[in-house]
């Protein structure tokens, strides 16, 4: 199952990718540059940098013809070649950006991140920085036929859904589930607090509502616990919060995860099996919250080091 394609052109966005080498197993647009977000303008700044992700099935190989392409997008990192490139690419969350790029009249930025590290990301959680913004609605540019890529995008966005129910109440309203996802990739990243605008969680959802439920409505069609009517626009769910409902919603989270509350919760020395602390944390009434502070430890550690990397990448 590949993930829906948004209906609004994507010509100036297919522009952008022509200027690219072609290997591409996936390359979405993001952001503010795509979508409407409120307290901006009515539409998709015009004025507004455009994101980029591009997923690449050889790192070395892609660098090395793009550096032949577009060397000044590079930082002083262009002079030690591909292979430096590559190697400074899997620091971190694995994913190298040149920024402020002129492009068609406008300023765009990109990452390029390996097909393995993104896979390994969307099943796993192991950073939650490329996966965190697809669980958020981006722009599909182009997607080829890896099964395992495809497999991998719809296993993340069933994974959001678990993680929300965790941290939500027993009812809660369709917007409340899709901020609890948009969330996600955004809890415990210092840049919310020293930088980034705090609301931009609600500023991304609240214009997006049709564009969350496009993303999710056949995953939760599927889940028992919802009743979607979406021809009245609205979800109505029963969330299962017994001891037991939970402890089977723990054990579906991502490994990354599930080891992230295993450390909050075992003390050292213990060393018991991740089975038997999950079930002590679903018995725990602030479940939800250490759900939420391993999530915070996951996007913290990705979000200091990907900055920090900005250094290098970005000249």
């Amino acid at each position: 199952m590949a993930l829906p394609a948004l209906s609004s052109s994507g010509v100036k966005f297919r522009r952008v990718l022509a200027h690219f080498p072609q290997e591409l197993s996936l390359a979405f647009a993001y952001g503010s540059g795509v979508f409407r977000q409120a307290g901006a303008s009515a539409g998709p700044g015009e004025n507004n940098m455009l994101d980029f992700v591009f997923a690449v099935d050889d790192s070395v190989t892609w660098h090395m013809m793009n550096l032949l392409k577009n060397r000044s997008h590079y930082s002083f990192l262009k002079v030690f070649g591909p292979k430096q490139i590559s190697n400074v690419q899997s620091y971190g969350a694995g994913i190298y950006y040149n920024t402020l790029v002129p492009c068609n009249g406008r300023m765009i930025k990109y990452g390029v991140i390996s097909t393995d590290t993104l896979i390994d990301d969307l099943l796993h959680w192991k950073t939650l920085y490329v996966a965190g913004r697809l669980q958020k609605p981006v722009k599909i540019l182009t997607q080829n036929e890896n099964s395992k890529l495809q497999a991998a995008l719809v296993s993340n966005l069933k994974s959001a859904v678990t993680a929300a129910f965790l941290m939500l109440p027993e009812s809660f309203s369709e917007e409340d589930l899709y901020m609890q996802i948009a969330g996600l990739s955004y809890s415990g990243d210092f840049r919310m607090v020293i930088g980034e605008d705090r609301s931009k969680v609600q500023n991304i959802v609240k214009p997006n509502v049709l564009h969350f439920q496009k993303l999710y409505s056949s995953i939760l069609q599927d889940c028992p616990q919802v009743v979607y009517k979406h021809h009245l626009g609205r979800l109505e769910a029963s969330i299962d919060k017994s001891p037991e409902g939970q402890f089977t919603q723990l054990m579906a989270l991502p490994r990354t995860l599930q080891q992230k509350i295993t450390s909050l919760v075992d003390p050292p020395g213990k060393n018991r099996d991740v089975e038997e602390i999950l079930l002590q944390v679903a018995h725990d009434p602030d479940c939800g919250f250490v759900v939420h502070q391993g999530i915070s430890g996951i996007v913290r550690s990705s979000s200091i080091t990907q900055s920090a990397k900005t250094i290098l990448t970005a000249g």
